[in-house]
């Protein structure tokens, strides 16, 4: 199986992991807060150096692509690109919705073929980027941003159980009461989890363009306007 670095960077944590053999071989995770621009070269250049250690060479570079954080984003790609480049080897865009949702599968108790995940990135006020995923992430409910009430994702619910996770669940919890909603806590987008993901699509030839390729934001970014001051 191909030896991947998995660059994951969309919402507070940053971070990257080396996989091959269908195994993750390093991981390297900062969680406490944005310090992307910080951490992440360096976490880069860690997992290069225990790829050398065991001889393996890089054979791709995986990278979420959102929806999630702007800047987050923007920096995640840069450097895939930058390493993909580097390296001469193929860039592969993973969603980041998918791998909350693949994090969810491997490790919740109680998942079976009906399983359905709602992954949530807070999106500020009452608004989350989201989607429905089955089993096979299949998009059951399309990636969209959503701003929550207490009808969202209500014939989904209405069909049967359905698990939510990420950093939105807080305030969805606030306005779905719905009985089939199940809450997972503490799922967040991470480059070890990453590894089927990646895997896939490198055995699919499912590459981005490494010169054009942008992230997923979904809508426009919208800045905070300083405010005027008086005299």
């Amino acid at each position: 199986m191909a030896n991947i670095i998995n660059i994951e960077t969309s919402t507070e944590a940053c971070s990257v992991a080396l996989t091959g053999d269908c195994a993750l071989l390093a991981n390297y995770e900062e969680r406490s807060g944005r310090k992307h621009a910080e951490v992440l070269s360096g976490f880069i250049k860690e997992a290069l150096a225990e790829a050398r250690r065991q001889e393996r060479k890089i054979e791709a570079v995986a990278v979420s692509i959102g929806p999630g954080s702007y800047t987050g984003l923007r920096i995640g790609l840069s450097e895939a690109k930058g390493l993909a480049y580097a390296l001469d080897v193929p860039l592969i865009g993973v969603k980041t919705l998918e791998i909350m949702a693949t994090n969810v599968m491997f490790n919740h108790h109680g998942i079976n073929l009906e399983s359905r995940f709602a992954p949530m990135i807070d999106a500020r006020r009452m608004e989350v980027y989201t989607c429905v995923l089955d089993m096979w992430l299949k998009e059951l409910m399309p990636t969209q941003p959503l701003i929550l009430t207490a009808e969202s994702y209500g014939e989904l619910l209405d069909q049967g159980p359905l698990l939510f996770m990420g950093n939105g669940i807080e305030k969805a919890r606030e306005v779905i009461k719905h009985p089939n909603a199940m809450w997972v806590e503490g799922v967040q987008p991470l480059a070890a989890d990453m590894l089927a993901l990646s895997e896939k699509a490198f055995r699919a030839g499912d590459f981005l363009d490494t010169a054009y390729s942008v992230p997923l934001y979904l809508k426009e970014f919208q800045a905070t306007q300083p405010k005027n001051k008086t005299n």
